[in-house]
């Protein structure tokens, strides 16, 4: 205790203090949060580091400022002020100067925030707004708690074939990220596709005022974000912004997630690893070399096959077909671009490494439903020995122990070998729900994701298969 409590006074400390303001995306309330929970202030950055620029830099310096001048002021109150009080004071000031820093850097973000950059960000959206409503590109948006960044590639891999297609890099999904974006346009895209970020309610009906889509996803609707929205309703209206928005326009939900099917209406297109549309799938097999399966309708039929794994990407992948055909794709185009369709990096990645172990790497996959599919593709895979390694989910508010155990439970169904667990806070509940299931496989813990990673090669031998469930970022720590 005494050390995370010296950890305060720690030169480190500002740093952590403007690396925590950064990995919260500037967020006051999710920066708060994390100093509220946070002790060991000294080892805050762990997964990633401080990235320097003008705005880190110059809250750094103002940390520093503020920390300067309160311990300037202690030592300058202990040699001139008069004896008791200047001990009182000295040691008043030493105590509460960290949390004076933490708390007080929070005026100047809000200065730079309001005078600075939203006066910049106003511009800059306003003329990517401009710039949209002269683009005669057709828009597709994406909007879900979890899939939109494999829809997204799936899409442009699809559309690619036949057409000049243009989506924001990584994960841009903010107004100021798609704006940018937006500046750096041709002009001559036939097809633009937008990811739609969700963390407040409003923040889809924004983005939709902004890329004017003509075309709708929705991926599903989880607990992904439930520490902010609260409760699963607020997440799903507002995920479903962008139906109200497109109108009449066509909106494909996903029929296999509850909450998302439940909020659909009539007139939407639901789609799911048995239909989609006029589709009929058939024939579904999956392994660790990709997906196939048979897709009908009345008079045509498709024979599709995608590098893309598990059977929870057939729906995903029958909405890009159905999307092609309908904008004037051939069949032949558009099965050529199914079959160049692959998985995106760190969501269910295949990699072999020298030794012959094949590793999944899931480690940008944090959410209820794709967790259970995950688990329900390892669970096809009879011929091998398994292991699943994780840190458990993060911002699932008050549904973080029920979620957790249910993973314990559907790898225990599973038959999963081996469970390797990172300590934290809820990982636990997984080991409980594993133990309710009467789970007969090994459970390992280890201290951090880094150690469990470097001890992997001591667990396992050639031919086996490690599944990499999710990060746990430093804000979470």
């Amino acid at each position: 205790m005494t050390k995370d409590w010296l950890t305060r006074y720690d030169l480190q400390y500002p740093r952590s203090l403007i690396y925590m303001l950064q990995a919260s995306e500037y967020n006051i309330r999710d920066y708060l949060r994390w100093l509220a929970r946070t002790k060991d202030f000294a080892h805050v950055e762990k997964r990633k580091q401080l990235v320097k620029n003008k705005k880190t830099i110059l809250l750094l310096v103002i940390a520093w400022i503020i920390s300067l001048t309160l311990y300037i002021l202690a030592i300058y109150i202990l040699f001139t002020g008069t004896i008791p009080l200047k001990y009182i004071e000295f040691f008043a000031i030493i105590l509460v100067a960290p949390y004076i820093v933490a708390y007080g850097i929070i005026l100047p973000l809000t200065s730079i925030k309001f005078l600075i950059q939203k006066p910049i960000e106003y511009f800059i959206i306003k003329k990517a707004k401009q710039i949209l409503v002269s683009h005669k590109g057709f828009k597709i948006a994406i909007a879900g708690s979890y899939g939109k960044t494999t829809m997204r590639e799936i899409l442009k891999t699809v559309l690619s074939e036949d057409k000049k297609v243009a989506t924001p890099p990584g994960n841009h999904n903010t107004p100021l990220g798609i704006s940018t974006f937006i500046k750096s346009l041709a002009g001559d895209e036939d097809i633009l596709i937008f990811e739609l970020g969700e963390y407040y309610p409003g923040d889809v009906k924004k983005l939709c005022t902004l890329v004017r889509p003509d075309l709708g996803i929705i991926t599903g609707v989880n607990e992904a974000h439930l520490e902010k929205f609260k409760t699963i309703d607020k997440t799903a209206r507002t995920i479903f912004e962008l139906a109200d928005y497109l109108g009449d326009k066509p909106l494909y939900v996903n029929k296999e997630n509850t909450t998302a099917s439940q909020y659909a209406s009539p007139s939407h297109i639901l789609y799911s690893r048995e239909k989609v549309g006029k589709w009929f799938v058939s024939d579904p097999t999956t392994d660790l070399t990709g997906t196939s399966f048979i897709l009908k309708n009345n008079s045509e039929t498709l024979a599709v096959h995608s590098r893309l794994l598990g059977s929870h990407q057939i729906g995903p992948l029958a909405v890009a077909i159905d999307i092609a055909i309908c904008t004037g794709m051939a069949h032949e185009s558009t099965l050529r671009g199914i079959a160049h369709t692959k998985p995106c990096d760190h969501r269910l990645e295949p990699k072999i490494d020298s030794s012959g172990v094949i590793t999944l790497d899931d480690s940008y996959n944090g959410n209820p439903d794709g967790v259970s599919a995950v688990i329900e593709f390892l669970s096809s895979l009879k011929d091998y020995h398994r292991l699943y390694v994780t840190p458990g989910l993060v911002e699932m508010g008050a549904q973080t122990e029920s979620i957790h155990k249910k993973i314990g439970h559907q790898l225990a169904s599973a038959d999963i070998e081996k469970v390797v667990l990172i300590k934290n806070s809820v990982t636990p509940f997984i080991e409980q729900g594993l133990k309710e299931s009467k789970y007969h496989g090994e459970i390992i813990w280890f201290k951090d994701a880094l150690t469990a990673f470097a001890s992997l090669s001591q667990l396992t031998v050639p031919g086996d298969v490690v599944l990499l469930q999710n990060d746990w970022p430093d804000q979470y720590n």
